[in-house]
């Protein structure tokens, strides 16, 4: 299936990867390409800034700095979730597909997902946040202090309150009544995650979303992508395809003599440029270049080989500039939905 027919034949499509692979770039000419022809696009890029506020118990994010209560986050309960638990931002851009997926407002949505410093960071984000928040000893304080706070201690049964007080010779009565505190104040926060990270991993796996996975030929964003690849292939998650950004053109070597190629410089240089000193810069650039050309060609083959030929691999050339308007991403797009 040519990635113009991934398009075409499903509602979202995520696109996965290292950092500074072009995702975001991948992303926005996809989108580019579906609405060139006639779909209403979403293009999406996660930033869990509102999530963030909603968090912190603002309403909104804005451009100038606001206070936040600072009772939970002065916790030294909370600081260590917070400064432990990993797969938070992975896991919101995957809960934000599973808001907008059912919007029909759009025809098609394209996620661009956060980098990965991991590809299970990424893929197991919801179940790894269900069993650090669901975890048998958090439902246990939430079931014992639930709504009471620093009060809970006058409030639990009689069993929960020898086993606390167990607890406190060996803590001391100020570890419990920072988990009294961190407990209230979380509960509310995470009210019904378990059933939402759920309905979020099933989202994953659902037929109209596809995983375009990007990479650059670098071996070492190569064989992420591999594993990558083979991490999407086991969780069901259905990875259509693969595009490779940045490969380098394998540019002939010149057919004339050096002399003759001196000859030809001089008719297109300015007189004010001696084309015989600048020629032996040229020819190793030149050299440079077929390098890095014969390198990527390699890294292509090398991930061919190991994806296997049913995998739908896109490649898509180095630019000279940069892609900053919607002409590039155009030109992008081309390259992106070329028949294969």
């Amino acid at each position: 299936m040519s990635l113009a027919e991934v398009l075409g034949s499903h509602r979202v499509v995520v696109t996965v990867g290292s950092g500074g692979v072009g995702k975001t770039t991948t992303a926005a000419a996809m989108a580019v390409h579906a609405a060139m022809d006639g779909r209403k696009v979403l293009c999406l890029t996660i930033d869990p800034a509102r999530r963030l506020a909603n968090s912190l118990g603002l309403d909104e994010m804005t451009t100038s700095e606001q206070d936040v209560p600072s009772r939970i986050l002065n916790n030294q309960i909370y600081k260590y979730v917070a400064s432990s638990l990993a797969g938070t931002q992975e896991y919101m851009a995957m809960e934000k597909l599973h808001e907008v997926r059912k919007d029909p407002t759009w025809d098609l949505v394209v996620l661009d997902t956060p980098p990965t410093a991991s590809a299970l960071d990424f893929l197991t984000a919801p179940e790894r946040l269900i069993d650090a928040i669901d975890s048998p000893a958090m439902r246990w304080f939430l079931q014992v202090f639930e709504g009471a706070g620093k009060e809970a201690f006058g409030l639990v049964g009689r069993g929960a309150t020898v086993l606390l007080r167990g607890i406190g010779k060996i803590t001391g009565i100020e570890f419990l009544e920072q988990v009294a505190e961190f407990v209230s104040g979380i509960n509310d926060l995470f009210g019904g995650f378990k059933e939402r990270a759920e309905q979020v991993s099933d989202a994953l796996r659902s037929p109209e979303v596809a995983f375009v996975l990007v990479t650059s030929p670098n071996p070492l964003a190569i064989g992420e992508a591999r594993f990558f690849s083979d991490k999407l292939q086991e969780a069901g998650m259905k990875r259509e395809a693969i595009i490779i950004n940045q490969v380098h053109t394998l540019i002939p070597e010149p057919n004339i003599s050096s002399e003759a190629q001196v000859a030809e410089l001089r008719m297109v240089l300015p007189e004010s440029l001696d084309a015989a000193d600048i020629h032996p810069r040229l020819s190793e650039a030149l050299k440079l270049e077929r390098r890095w050309a014969v390198a990527d060609r390699t890294e292509v083959e090398r991930l061919n080989e190991q994806v296997g030929a049913e995998t739908h691999i896109v490649e898509v050339p180095a630019f000279d500039e940069d892609v900053h308007d919607l002409a590039a991403l155009a030109k992008v797009a081309s390259y992106l939905t070329m028949a294969s």
